[in-house]
């Protein structure tokens, strides 16, 4: 897809904070419509990711903490823990520590490549030494305003 190009002036004269959040609004609406074809929300998704990268170390108090300061939509975090449990996707044990199964890894799995197909379509015609500066002027803006400019870790 082509966009208009305009005069450098101009581009530097954008309120930041309309982009970003039109930005925001298209990329996490992709996401989540994906994410939807398989009855997964953001929340079921980062459940999945953060207990398939450390299986029984999470609990659903450490997710919950953890994830509470990305979600936006006032998602029950134990509704969706009970969903994936009621799916046979995710287990606990007597400790409350969480492991995805089988399916659970494979439901992650095709998610991930719905997530993925998003990805690309975002990046499409976007040089990738541009989207890094784009991500340390917005990781740059947001330590200059009092948020955490640190990547996730």
């Amino acid at each position: 897809m082509t966009i208009k190009e305009y005069p450098r002036e101009r581009v530097a004269a954008q309120p930041v904070g309309a982009w970003t959040g039109q930005a925001y609004r298209r990329v996490v609406g992709a996401l989540r419509a994906e994410l939807a074809l398989e009855g997964l929300t953001q929340p079921h998704w980062w459940t999945l990711n953060h207990v398939a990268g450390a299986p029984a170390t999470w609990t659903r108090a450490t997710l919950v903490e953890r994830l509470t300061p990305y979600e936006d939509l006032g998602i029950d975090f134990d509704t969706v823990f009970d969903d994936l449990v009621s799916r046979g996707w995710l287990t606990e044990d007597a400790s409350a520590a969480m492991t995805l199964s089988a399916a659970g890894e494979a439901g992650r799995l095709r998610a991930r490549e719905r997530n993925l197909r998003v990805h690309e379509r975002t990046h499409e015609g976007v040089d990738p030494a541009d989207y890094i500066t784009t991500i340390n002027v917005l990781r740059r803006m947001v330590a200059n305003l009092g948020g955490d400019g640190d990547l996730a870790e």
